[in-house]
């Protein structure tokens, strides 16, 4: 039987195998899927095990239910232990089950919400055209070399004018993700970059860097222009999920900001 990613990371006891058998055992609770010591495991519980596992892409199959079925049995087994401990409880325990409980519940909430409130095609319009005229129609291959200070950003530029390759003098830049590759930023939209950056970018022509220091709440950058590409943003329909998902987010967090503005916490 393949292996199921989530069940396996919570298997403590050995793989997760079961017997053909166990599909055609009865259990003397019609409720139940099983009974461990004379407690009953309810079929909701399964089911919801079973429902995870097929949204993550396991087939509906009788090994998975009997897979379901001995992890369900398992862990069963450790909550009677842990009992027998007195670890029930334990106010950290207790806490922590809490918390747990809180996570299934609010989820339940989001996914309800969601489905009363439905995102329009309207909507995600009206997103995707602010988004692609944000992004523009132009790529845009920069290097940069970032600095502390106004007077070290115009030492460089100072440098460039006299010759000096910008390979070299990217070393001093205070970027580690760029420095060592000649301050390489790879192709971008200007949407990506802070405002002041991007109007920097958009002013150059190919193969020209800035001949004044780019001030941006990271510091001061000496950027060069190396080539440009035209950019086709992807269609609506190719990021309708993203956009869906994102403003899904923002619909919820607007919701949540609601509430905590009418909240009475003391």
């Amino acid at each position: 039987m393949p292996m199921l990613s989530k069940l396996a990371g919570a298997l403590l006891l050995g793989a997760l195998i079961s017997s053909p058998a166990l599909a055609a055992e009865k259990t003397k609770n019609a409720g139940a899927v099983a009974t461990v010591n004379g407690v009953p495991i309810s079929q909701n519980i399964a089911n919801a095990f079973i429902s995870e596992q097929k949204a993550q892409g396991a087939p509906d199959s009788p090994e998975l239910k009997n897979a379901v079925r001995e992890e369900l049995i398992r862990r069963e087994l450790l909550v009677q232990e842990a009992k027998k401990l007195g670890l029930d409880r334990n106010a950290e325990v207790a806490a922590q089950a809490e918390v747990a409980r809180q996570a299934v519940l609010i989820k339940a909430f989001v996914q309800n919400y969601v489905k009363k409130n439905p995102i329009g095609d309207e909507q995600l319009k009206t997103s995707y055209n602010t988004i692609k005229s944000q992004v523009g129609n132009t790529e845009y291959k920069v290097r940069h070399i970032l600095v502390e200070r106004e007077d070290d950003a115009k030492s460089i530029i100072a440098n460039l004018k006299k010759g000096g390759k910008f390979d070299e003098l990217a070393k001093q830049s205070k970027d580690p993700g760029t420095k060592d590759k000649g301050g390489d930023l790879g192709w971008s939209s200007n949407a990506s970059f802070v405002k002041p950056f991007a109007d920097a970018v958009a002013a150059l022509t190919k193969g020209k860097y800035t001949e004044a220091p780019v001030k941006t709440d990271f510091g001061y950058h000496v950027i060069q222009l190396d080539d440009t590409r035209p950019l086709t943003p992807p269609t609506f329909e190719q990021i309708k999920p993203q956009l869906t998902q994102r403003l899904q987010q923002e619909q919820i967090q607007k919701y949540v900001n609601d509430l905590r503005a009418k909240a009475k916490v003391e």
